[in-house]
């Protein structure tokens, strides 16, 4: 049968894969013609991929099958056909890790349909030879439309205006409470990736001022660099987190780079929950130390902490930031469906 081409998207062979270089996914075919290969499938939310996938794989679904994570990768591995390619995402509890790999010895090929490869151990995929593929640039755009959505959103109380007007207020209470303009901002940037960069043009386009933390200086950009997320902080009005999770960026913004940010502060976090310290950032909402914060992804996903709900000066989504009917397409068309 035919298997789906995966050669467009960001491929990281280990070195000792055999996967052909025009479908990554090919290791997932199954030496009877007739059958359909094996495919374990974590948190795949747009549900025309999913049926695409289904179309061509037999796919076992982590999140709808309701067995505890050990019995389900233990009754994939004892199947006549075990898989030999898994699809996940960023932002799961499920991590691709040695655990998982051992329980699934068969494996040789990992899709993160995400951008991001915290939630993939690389160093272990390579070490067994699994390769590893990712989403590469396809949702950029996206993610940084969205972050400038969310910024635009906490600065000129958009949504809580909205709930201001649809509750009837406008009559009783008059006007709402006025928002901030964007243009000017000094808006600090940790982690000037391709997302990041992105996003610094969007809002240079605002007549924001622009300056970032990254592991070391682009030389492409004129933006001022800081090496210090704190001295960032004290020389922004705005911080957007859009670097990847790391041991070193975990919890990257934390107490200090938040009282360094100050009361007029807002973050924006497209990147990873755990960038921020949740507990400390809560606090600082709640005591007026920073102004206010657009999240779409947090600490222990799918839970957000029920304090920010009642805020009107948060924005929340749900993880959503790479996803729009034109990215699913470009996806599809990726990996040839």
């Amino acid at each position: 049968m035919t298997t789906p081409a995966l050669a467009n998207l960001n491929f990281i062979p280990s070195k000792k894969s055999q996967l052909p270089s025009a479908s990554p996914f090919a290791m997932a075919s199954s030496s009877e013609p007739s059958a359909l290969p094996t495919l374990l499938v974590f948190r795949v939310r747009e549900l025309r991929f999913l049926a695409a996938l289904r179309e061509r794989y037999r796919v076992l679904d982590f999140f709808t099958s309701g067995s505890p994570l050990a019995a389900f990768l233990a009754a994939a591995a004892g199947g006549a056909d075990p898989p030999r390619a898994l699809v996940t995402v960023g932002g799961d509890s499920v991590r691709v890790d040695a655990a998982l790999l051992d329980a699934v010895p068969s494996l040789r090929f990992v899709h993160s349909t995400g951008a991001g490869l915290d939630h993939i151990d690389l160093g272990e995929c390579a070490r067994r030879g699994v390769g590893v593929a990712s989403s590469g640039t396809v949702y950029s755009t996206d993610v940084a439309d969205h972050a400038v959505g969310l910024l635009v959103d906490v600065l000129r109380r958009v949504s809580a205006a909205d709930r201001f007007v649809r509750r009837g207020l406008w009559p009783l209470h008059g006007d709402y409470p006025l928002g901030s303009k964007l243009g000017g901002k000094r808006v600090g940037i940790i982690g000037l990736g391709n997302i990041g960069t992105l996003i610094a043009k969007r809002l240079a386009a605002f007549g924001c001022v622009i300056c970032y933390s990254s592991r070391k200086p682009k030389e492409s950009v004129s933006y001022r660099y800081f090496p210090s997320v704190h001295d960032l902080a004290s020389e922004s009005d705005v911080l957007v987190v859009a670097c990847a999770l790391t041991r070193e960026t975990r919890h990257i913004v934390n107490k200090d780079v938040l009282a360094a940010l100050g009361k007029d502060g807002v973050v924006v976090n497209i990147g990873r929950g755990p960038n921020i310290d949740e507990a400390e950032l809560v606090a600082a909402l709640k005591e007026g130390r920073i102004a206010g914060a657009g999240l779409d992804v947090f600490d222990k996903e799918p839970k957000v902490p029920a304090e920010l709900f009642s805020m009107d000066n948060v924005v929340l989504t749900h993880h959503v930031a790479v996803f729009t009917t034109e990215s699913s397409r470009s996806i599809h068309v990726r990996v040839g469906m």
